[in-house]
Formats: C-alpha cells, structure tokens, sequence
C-alpha cells in the first residue's frame, strides 16, 4: 500500500496538505486548552471560598471546644462558636460546589473546542486521501496483472484528453493504435493513466 503519490507534483500537494492537517487539528487541540485554562480561572474564588470556609470553621470549633470549658456559661457560649463553624463548612462547601462546576463546563467546553474541529478537518481530509490510496492500489495491481496495461490505456483513453494532447499521437490516432495493439502506444497510454493518480510506470 502507498500513502505517498510518486510524482513530485502530486506528492509534494499530498504532504503540504497532510501537514496542515495536522498543523489544523494541533492548533485546535493547543486553543481548546487556553480557553480550558482560562475558564478554570472562574473557579479560583471557590478555592478561596473553601480555603477561607475551612478555615474559618476550624478556628470557631477551636474556640468553641476553648469555650466549653468555661465554668457555668460554657455550654452558652460554646453553641453559638459551633453554629458559626458549621456556617464555615458550608461556606468551603459552597467553594468545593463552585470549582466543580466550573470544571464540568470547562471540561465540556474543551471537549467539543476538540472534537468539532478535528471532526470537520477528517471529514475533508481523510476520504480523498483513502479514496486516492485506495484508488492508486488498485491501479498498481491493474498495471502488474496480465494484460492490465490494455485496461489502463483504455482508461487513458476514456478519461480527460489533457494528457494525451501533450503526447505526440501515433498514425492513426490513439484509439486506433489501441485497437490495433501497438504495444508503445498501449505503453504510453497506460504511463498516462498511472500518472493521472500520480504513480509511476
């Protein structure tokens, strides 16, 4: 199998364009992951919020705990310090919640910034070039089978004259040559239609 045509013209457009593919689909992944990196900044007043509510739930249950110890009024004085705490917890909660949040969009976000464009560069890119490895293989086996270069210079024949009208043409005509089974004109129609696809006699 041949990924590559083996005329310069042809090959040289093949790899240029298998390089901006490539060139396409890393661009996209590279911004899909600056925009990621730039929304993941929205989670940054979550890491605040739960760093501060952390901290602050574990000095007021300290001061609580202090608070109990307190004769007569420490039962009092030690409710309120743990009700505050727990509204610390739910504050560090309430960061944990904010930062996962941001993380799933972000994460969504990236996914499709990746997937729709490098969906939309395969779908133009890769089918012309399976159609061509495809096509150009089984030329090749045409070519080396017995009697394929009759088929491929009938296929010169039948396709675009453009080729043959810088050849210079046999007596008669190519068609007649065909018909007539001159070996070099069936040669040369049949390098015609391997270097249509860019292949080599």
């Amino acid at each position: 199998m041949r990924l590559y045509a083996q005329t310069p013209a042809r090959r040289n457009r093949q790899v240029l364009v298998d390089l901006l593919a490539m060139a396409l689909i890393a661009t996209a992944v590279w911004a899909a992951f600056v925009v990621r990196e730039t929304i993941m900044l929205l989670a940054e007043p979550g890491r605040k919020a739960e760093s501060s509510g952390e901290s602050l739930a574990r000095e007021l249950g300290n001061a609580g705990d202090a608070a109990s110890d307190v004769p007569l009024i420490g039962g009092v004085l030690k409710k309120p310090l743990h009700a505050a705490a727990d509204a610390g917890s739910g504050l560090a909660d309430a960061g944990v919640s904010l930062q996962e949040t941001v993380t799933q969009v972000a994460n969504v976000i990236t996914t499709a910034l990746i997937v729709v464009p490098v969906l939309f560069v395969l779908l133009l890119w890769l089918p012309p070039r399976l159609l061509w490895i495809r096509r150009s293989s089984t030329l090749r086996r045409l070519a080396e089978a017995p009697g394929g270069a009759d088929l491929l210079a009938l296929r010169a024949l039948t396709g675009p004259p453009g080729a043959l009208a810088k050849l210079p043409a046999p007596p008669g005509g190519w068609a007649d040559a065909w018909r007539r089974g001159d070996r070099q004109a069936v040669t040369d129609l049949s390098a015609v239609a391997l270097k249509r696809v860019g292949l080599r006699p």
